[in-house]
């Protein structure tokens, strides 16, 4: 899909039905509307879509909703909506999630390749700071009930993530192609799952949410790349997700967007500025989200 294609609803829908992935042997979960599978009522999921570095204000609406007593049962992950979904299944609080992303340096995960010419990472030091802080939990032992979106390299359907090593989980969804070497699992190339996914919703409902919160972190591509491969693989990125983005936000019950326009996908540096542009879009929702998925309703 072209960056300025809009693909009509029905039309879309069909494509992402016919592009669901299933490999049980990587922990991949089929569509709701490909295999049956009861759902419990009253279950609040929350969705983190990709954005890179805007994904640290994910930490920020996290907090705002946790704060007025929105905890959710589900969390699917989309890149960078993966990271911080693993920690939040596992069971860190939003506050804790804030040190460790200020503690956290980019030479932690940013493990340069000269072995492999697909990428200039190979993504396995994020792996095993992931699974350090997790505890080497798979998926299916973590706190919340947890999904990481990819793509398959090969055949461009999207995979659901949903057993087994949870930083592999992590690295394969945010795998940006040319940016880190593409993630073995089960058998299949995975990379970022923003190609296809960036804002995961049907995935939640899939594992059962019956309201579904979506964080959308991204924008509207501004004038601000860079010179670098870096920076023009991002903008890439965010020209081609802005229009599947808005058609699976259609999806979601609620939608927060923080505002993110001022800062640069690449921007690591502003992680404190970009959680607190999540907290204020997160506070600044409340109302509304009172209006569309009341407490009461969830039992709370």
């Amino acid at each position: 899909m072209t960056a300025g294609s809009l693909v009509p609803r029905r039309a879309f829908t069909r494509q992402l039905m016919g592009g669901l992935a299933l490999a049980s042997a990587a922990g991949i979960t089929r569509p709701a509307w490909a295999q049956a599978s009861p759902k419990r009522p009253g279950k609040l999921g929350v969705v983190l879509g990709g954005g890179s570095a805007r994904g640290f204000a994910h930490i920020g609406v996290l907090k705002a909703l946790e704060e007025s007593g929105y905890k959710p049962d589900v969390v699917v992950g989309t890149s960078a909506g993966s990271l911080v979904g693993a920690f939040y299944a596992a069971g860190f609080s939003p506050w804790q999630m804030e040190e460790v992303a200020l503690k956290v340096r980019d030479i932690d995960v940013a493990d340069l390749n000269s072995a492999n010419k697909r990428g200039m990472f190979a993504g396995e030091a994020l792996q095993k700071l992931v699974n350090e802080y997790v505890r080497n939990q798979p998926i299916e032992k973590l706190k919340l009930t947890f999904g990481a979106v990819a793509t398959n390299l090969q055949s461009g359907e999207a995979v659901l993530l949903r057993s087994g090593d949870t930083g592999q989980a992590v690295r394969a969804s945010s795998a940006i192609p040319g940016v880190f070497v593409p993630a073995l699992v089960g058998g299949m190339e995975l990379v970022d799952g923003g190609l296809v996914s960036p804002l995961p919703v049907r995935f939640a409902r899939t594992l059962g949410a019956t309201q579904v919160i979506a964080i959308d972190v991204g924008t509207k591509p501004q004038n601000n790349v860079g010179n670098g491969l870096y920076e023009v693989i991002l903008q890439s990125f965010e020209i081609m997700g802005r229009a599947l983005t808005a058609l699976e936000s259609k999806e979601a019950d609620m939608v927060i967007r923080p505002d993110t326009s001022r800062f640069s996908s690449t921007d690591f540096a502003a992680r404190k500025d970009l959680i607190q542009a999540g907290y204020v879009a997160g506070r600044s929702a409340l109302a509304e989200l009172k209006l569309k998925i009341p407490l009461a309703a969830k039992g709370k």
